[in-house]
């Protein structure tokens, strides 16, 4: 930081600001809003400015609103809400905001007008006023470009609806000074949010790391190996609150597909980021979710909850022996399954009398059948929770004829799993998602952008996934993740499925004597 900026900002080098120290908010959409009200509750006076007339104000009053429903539920008292509201000044110039201690731009997601307001915003506040973004994904370093006092800018990207949502991302541009972050997650701290660390990088934690779940079911929709209902019951099965599609539909097509489309290019064409023809042919045909009434599903879709299965009349065998078959045990048993156990075989899964469901490592049912020289085989997905006995994917070779497939199905229904039927594709879902989670997760720690507790902590916040990439990882073990992805790699022949080299260091590490 600068003798100048040092001279002027003694309190950044400490804690958060007092809550007597105004905050700009600039940009009053639902974004700016949120945050205004956020900073508001937490006792500061706040300027919200915004270009278009009247719209500070407009927000100040939807505020107000919101804050009335909250004092009708009995959550906050109307002395409260009056204060609050009061604290919001709309102002209509970025000169009104000079003696703020903190102003966020949450204008619109392109580089150039954000460039310029920052460089306007220095012109008008003092010294010791940090500058932060709340951008989802432009560089931090590349808003700095052209800025006087580049050391002044934090990436601040808060997370919708902001009352509720935890989560702030707290991102450091390469000229970020170290003390202005620090005040940063400090003044996210103290307006209750659970601020977490990140290098400015393409899509910084969250929307790096959750690009595969969309990716993979994107993929095996435009392999027909399922339709959107079922690979979104299927990861609600596996204890996600929603499926890709539907939460694709809520977000946005043009949204989700931007962001997409934006990591991938700031890759330098990565193909792990590559933007999906299926969700493009919505775009295309304008089908962009809920606001416009279609995506995926035509309005909303009615989500029934998952039934507990009739009590089981058969009992399943569980093959194999080792971490994986002693986790598919684990998971049996929480499923309240009754099976028996097969320590001899050279391979992990259930056995029917109609045919062999193999864990899924990411092979297809057709190959294990050719590498086995056996026609009665199957794939099953990965189970992560309980509940996916009422939801768990499966895939038969393709020479099991209709008779044969039918018979082991009815089998495992006896034995109390309801199985979903999906096309013969490597690594059927869950697998291949939880896998790519993970190996996104890794690479992401690989390359400094987080750490592993700050990329669980953002995954579970951000997106509301059952678990952390890190702890998936620690229950399902590197070497599964591995195998799973080499064998992704050799169907698909390209770079997508290439093992991150942190999980391989993982790996070889477990290998080296005590």
């Amino acid at each position: 930081m600068s003798t100048e900026l040092q001279q002027n900002t003694a309190w950044r080098l400490g804690s958060a600001p007092a809550s007597s120290e105004i905050i700009g908010v600039v940009g009053a959409g639902t974004m700016g809003a949120g945050i205004a009200q956020v900073a508001a509750a937490a006792g500061h006076p706040v300027c919200l400015m915004d270009v278009r007339p009247g719209a500070a104000a407009t927000a100040r009053e939807q505020i107000d609103q919101v804050l009335v429903g909250l004092v009708k539920k009995g959550r906050l008292t109307d002395e409260d809400r009056l204060q609050l509201v009061a604290r919001i000044t709309p102002v209509d110039s970025l000169a009104q905001l000079g003696d703020a201690a903190l102003v966020i731009e949450v204008i619109v997601e392109k580089l150039a007008p954000k460039q310029d307001l920052l460089r306007d915003l220095e012109a008008h506040v003092s010294p010791r006023t940090i500058l932060a973004s709340n951008t989802s994904s432009i560089s931090i370093t590349a808003l700095a470009n052209g800025m006087q006092h580049p050391q002044r800018l934090v990436g601040m990207h808060f997370f919708n609806p902001v009352p509720l949502m935890k989560l702030v991302e707290v991102i450091s541009g390469a000229e970020t000074d170290a003390g202005a972050a620090k005040i940063v997650l400090d003044i996210a701290r103290s307006w209750g949010k659970i601020p977490v660390p990140a290098k400015s990088t393409p899509g910084f934690i969250v929307n790096r790391i959750a690009r595969p779940f969309y990716a993979e079911t994107l993929a095996l929709l435009q392999e027909q190996a399922g339709t959107p209902a079922q690979l979104d019951a299927l990861m609600r099965a596996a204890g996600f609150r929603m499926g890709p599609c539907e939460l694709m539909d809520l977000i946005g097509h043009d949204i989700n597909y931007s962001v997409t489309q934006s990591v991938f290019e700031a890759n330098y064409g990565d193909q792990r980021f590559v933007p999906s023809l299926v969700q493009k042919a919505l775009l295309d045909g304008g089908r962009l979710g809920r606001k416009s009434g279609k995506g995926f599903y035509v309005g909303t879709p009615e989500v029934a909850p998952l039934a507990d299965r009739a009590e089981p009349s058969e009992r399943l065998t569980l093959a194999g022996s080792g971490a994986a078959a002693e986790r598919l045990a684990n998971w049996l048993t929480a499923a309240g399954l009754s099976f028996a156990r097969d320590t001899t075989t050279d391979w992990t899964g259930l056995q029917c009398a109609s045919c062999a469901l193999h864990l899924s490592d990411g092979r297809t049912a057709t190959q294990l059948g050719a590498e086995r020289q056996t026609r009665h085989v199957a794939v099953m997905d990965l189970p992560l929770a309980a509940s996916a006995r009422n939801g768990l994917a499966i895939a038969f070779a393709a020479s099991m004829d209709a008779a044969q497939k039918g018979r082991a199905i009815a089998e495992l229904h006896n034995a109390g799993l309801a199985v979903t039927v999906l096309r013969d594709v490597p690594g059927l879902l869950v697998a291949r998602t939880i896998a790519m989670l993970i190996n996104e997760a890794a690479d992401a720690v690989h390359q400094g952008v987080c750490d592993a507790q700050g990329a669980d902590l953002a995954m579970k916040l951000g997106t509301n996934y059952p678990a952390g990439p890190f702890e998936w990882l620690a229950d399902i073990g590197v070497d599964y993740v591995i195998t799973l992805l080499g064998h992704l790699s050799h169907a698909y022949r390209g770079e997508r499925y290439r093992v991150s080299p942190l999980l391989q260091q993982q790996a070889w590490l477990a290998k080296i004597p005590k």
